[in-house]
């Protein structure tokens, strides 16, 4: 899940580079809290959230696959 939410997050940001994905597994979930740079938070949370949405439905219905719960946190950097 990692590598993919990386490789979808850098194809829409304009600083690939600062993208940093931290994984935190729970009991039940499994927590993927994605960093990117401050002048690309909006391109990664679209407008009302859209592209946001979009990510987090692309990456649980990977994990769909392992039965497993994803849930993608968006946290700006520095």
């Amino acid at each position: 899940m990692k590598q993919l939410l990386e490789h979808i997050v850098r194809a829409l940001v304009d600083n690939p580079d600062q993208v940093e994905v931290r994984t935190i597994e729970e009991e039940r979930a499994i927590i993927l809290e994605l960093r990117v740079a401050p002048e690309d938070m909006g391109k990664v949370i679209g407008k009302h959230g859209r592209i946001a949405k979009a990510i987090r439905i692309v990456i649980n219905s990977a994990a769909m696959r392992d039965d497993r719960r994803v849930v993608v946190e968006i946290i700006q950097s520095g």
